[in-house]
C-alpha cells in the first residue's frame, strides 16, 4: 500500500482542515497516511518571522479567517477560534510524537484539533491535554511526565530538523513516496493522485 506523509503543526488552522478528512480520502484511494507532527515556529524563525504570517500581515490574516469560515461551513465543521492564535502546540506535538510510535497519533491529533478549532480551547493548557488523553483511555499523568524527558524533547527537535532537510516551509505539507512536496489543505487531493500515479519522469512533471 502506498504511503502519504502528512506533516502538520498544531497551531496551523489549515492543518486542522486536513486532519479531519485525510484518512477518509486516503482510505478510499487505498493509501496509508503517515502522521508527521512537527514544529513550524523554528522554521518560521529561520525565515525571519516572529509569528504566523497571518498575524504579521493583517490583510492576509483577515482573508484567511474569512476563507476558514467558508471552508468550515462547506464541510460541516464548527469553527471557534481559540483566544490565542497561533497556539502554543509544543506539548501537544511532543505527545503526538509519542503517539506516533505507539499507534494513537491519529485519534489524538484529531481530538487536539477539535478542542482547539471547534471548541476554542487552549491546547497549551495541560488540563486540556490531560482530558484528551483520558478520553482516549490513555494514562495522562504518565504521558505528560514522559514528554518532559530529554529523549522526547530531542526527538521533536530531530523531527523539525527533518522537516527543514526536506524543504518544508509551511503546514499542512504532504510528501509522496517519490519525495514530491504538496503544500496546503487545497493540495491534498493532488497529493493523493500523485501518490497513486506519479507522472513518468520522461514526460516531465
Amino acid at each position: 500500500m502506498p504511503k502519504l506523509e502528512f506533516w502538520y503543526e498544531f497551531a496551523s488552522n489549515y492543518s486542522w482542515l486536513s486532519a479531519m478528512r485525510i484518512e477518509d480520502l486516503a482510505a478510499a484511494a487505498g493509501i496509508e497516511v503517515v502522521w508527521r507532527p512537527f514544529l513550524l515556529g523554528p522554521i518560521f524563525r529561520d525565515q525571519g518571522w516572529s509569528s504566523s504570517p497571518f498575524n504579521l500581515y493583517p490583510a492576509k490574516g483577515r482573508h484567511m479567517r474569512r476563507d476558514m469560515d467558508r471552508i468550515a461551513r462547506a464541510r460541516g465543521l464548527t469553527l471557534t477560534w481559540p483566544e490565542t492564535f497561533p497556539a502554543d502546540g509544543l506539548a501537544a506535538a511532543r505527545l503526538a510524537l509519542v503517539g506516533e510510535a505507539r499507534g494513537w497519533v491519529a485519534p489524538f491529533t484529531r481530538a487536539v484539533y477539535e478542542a482547539e478549532f471547534s471548541r476554542g480551547r487552549d491546547i497549551a493548557d495541560r488540563a486540556v491535554l490531560a482530558g484528551i488523553l483520558a478520553d482516549l483511555g490513555l494514562d495522562a499523568d504518565a504521558l505528560l511526565a514522559e514528554i518532559a524527558t530529554p529523549e522526547v524533547k530531542a526527538a521533536l527537535a530531530a523531527r523539525t530538523d527533518a522537516a527543514r532537510a526536506r524543504d518544508l516551509f509551511g503546514a499542512p505539507s504532504f510528501l509522496t513516496p517519490d519525495g514530491e512536496l504538496f503544500w496546503g489543505d487545497d493540495r491534498l487531493e493532488q497529493a493523493i493522485t500523485w501518490t497513486l500515479a506519479p507522472p513518468n519522469p520522461s514526460l516531465g512533471a
